[in-house]
């Protein structure tokens, strides 16, 4: 039997004698029980007991009224519907707040399961606001910030808007959410459906070929949404141009044929495929800033060893990318910052890790070694290395600083992007051009380097010069080092997406090349987040 509007019977007297007393008049005795209760309850956690303090210890849950019962219909709604948006379920314990309010019996009762209900409310406003996990607790190089709301005004906020659509507010509203979670749904779906089905039992298929493993390719493409349905059983024409596509929406060479790596991505599970997406979904919520990302600005896809000039939600420029080494102390960092000025004709200041670490015990070898490098004292000092006994030197009592002169040798190039960090990071040119025709770049000691970095500066200057090729060649003729500022600061956010989406054409998927996203899909189970088939 329900009570007074939509609480258990029990408790809606008891919030009758809350608020009026039994005669109708205010019982100061059950009123200061229950505001006590809320303190007591509230103390540990600092930001939902100054809400609480700053309201004079009303209820918003539990109070009488259509609008409590509202807020609650509201919470629970979301609560019970968390899994769909890739959240725990169980990180809300739904049922136990449910049968915390129905077992209330007194004033007391009310106060603990009116803060219970509020912290359950805050934990669930940040987490599909903001993500469920810390990042860098998942793993120490995804060093972003991520831009945390207050948690005391997630409560004032709700106190006084629509219960329904405050909640609904939450939500990351980018484009890129909208659409990771109609390819979740889709996913979900197909699992529901059975998956992919067979994998393909072979090392190589090539056009011309036919057979059983051709025909397995082939269904796996069709449920992909690669292939129109066919009933051919050889590698023809439209089998390959499927192939290419499934290529190119994988960061693949898109040659056509399946061949070791083609295939090994071909066979990976929808199950695989939703973790990914469900870690993208988790990693979105980390980036969700109320600015976004910036009307312009630079995005790097360490995965997709891409970076790329964004203007108003539309790509204006793309170039490849080389990335850090996989060993641990080389991989790039994933955070945001902004840059503000380029360097044409830049010096290389050797990281004290690469000095120490790779070059002191080439000099203790051989004092003439790396001889395009100079050394420099404290005082900025050129050393000369006849005066110099480097085996008496261990890493850290290393004094000199190494430098390598601006020239088109240099391991920077001939310009470097800034965007000053404590990590050490930037983008920069590369002598080494060789690398940016492999399918896999991950070579350096964690910096950026760019594939087309002139065309990269003339993108970033069209917004202050009338002629940015000329005036970046005009400093790079000089051959001296040149520091030019952005008059407008641009973001920079370098990220890490297994699965990620464009505005048309299929979704994008990419290895996993650090295994970062396998740590935090490990995290995301550990809290409790499934993978779900739908059914029907």
């Amino acid at each position: 039997m329900r009570g007074y509007r939509g609480l258990p019977k029990a408790l809606a007297v008891l919030s009758i004698v809350v608020f009026t007393g039994f005669a109708g008049t205010p019982s100061v005795a059950q009123v200061t029980a229950f505001k006590q209760s809320v303190a007591e309850s509230a103390a540990k956690d600092s930001d939902v007991a100054a809400f609480y303090r700053e309201a004079g210890y009303e209820p918003i849950w539990t109070g009488k009224g259509n609008k409590p019962r509202e807020r609650r219909k509201a919470l629970f709604a979301a609560l019970e519907n968390a899994s769909y948006h890739g959240l725990s379920a169980k990180r809300y314990d739904v049922d136990g707040l449910k049968a915390q309010l129905k077992a209330a019996k007194t004033n007391r009762d009310l106060g603990r399961v009116e803060v219970a209900l509020s912290k359950t409310f805050v934990r669930y406003a940040r987490d599909i606001q903001t993500g469920m996990l810390t990042p860098k607790r998942v793993d120490q190089n995804i060093v972003r910030q991520v831009p945390y709301r207050d948690r005391k005004a997630y409560l004032a906020n709700f106190a006084k808007s629509s219960p329904r659509n405050y909640i609904k507010s939450l939500t990351p509203k980018t484009p890129e959410y909208t659409r990771l979670m109609k390819e979740k749904l889709q996913l979900e779906k197909l699992l529901g459906k059975g998956g992919y089905g067979e994998t393909v039992k072979a090392s190589k298929l090539e056009p011309g070929a036919s057979g059983p493993a051709v025909v397995q390719l082939r269904n796996r493409l069709i449920k992909m949404g690669f292939m129109k349905r066919s009933s051919s059983q050889s590698f023809d024409s439209n089998l390959q141009k499927a192939v290419q596509q499934f290529q190119l929406a994988h960061g693949l060479n898109a040659d056509g044929v399946a061949g070791k790596t083609t295939l090994k991505e071909v066979n990976k599970s929808a199950e695989s495929r939703l973790q990914s997406v469900l870690v993208a979904l988790e990693r979105e919520r980390w980036n969700n800033r109320p600015e976004g990302r910036g009307k312009r600005h630079v995005l790097v896809n360490l995965t997709d060893y891409s970076a790329v000039i964004m203007d108003n939600g539309k790509e204006t420029f793309r170039t490849r990318t080389v990335i850090g080494a996989t060993k641990s102390d080389r991989v790039s960092p994933e955070f945001s910052d902004t840059m503000e000025h380029m360097v044409i004709n830049p010096t290389w200041n050797v990281p004290r890790s690469i000095a120490t670490k790779e070059y002191l015990p080439m000099l203790q070898k051989n004092p003439n070694a790396v001889s395009h490098l100079k050394l420099v004292d404290s005082r900025g000092r050129t050393v000369s290395r006849d005066s110099v006994d480097f085996t008496q030197f261990t890493k850290s009592s290393f004094p000199f600083n190494i430098k390598q002169a601006p020239s088109r040798s240099n391991a920077l190039g001939l310009v470097k992007f800034m965007f000053p960090n404590r990590y050490n990071i930037y983008l920069h040119d590369t002598p080494a051009k060789n690398l940016f025709s492999r399918e896999t770049r991950a070579y350096s000691h964690g910096c950026i380097r760019l594939h087309k970095p002139f065309e990269f500066a003339y993108t970033l200057l069209a917004k202050q010069s009338s002629n940015p090729k000329g005036e970046f060649h005009r400093h790079l003729d000089t051959g001296r080092e040149t520091t030019v500022p952005l008059e407008k600061q641009v973001p920079v956010h370098i990220i890490y997406r297994t699965a990620f989406t464009k505005a048309k054409g299929p979704m994008q998927y990419r290895r996993d090349i650090y295994g970062r996203d396998a740590k935090i899909w490990k995290a995301l189970a550990n809290e409790g987040v499934v993978l779900r088939a739908v059914r029907g």
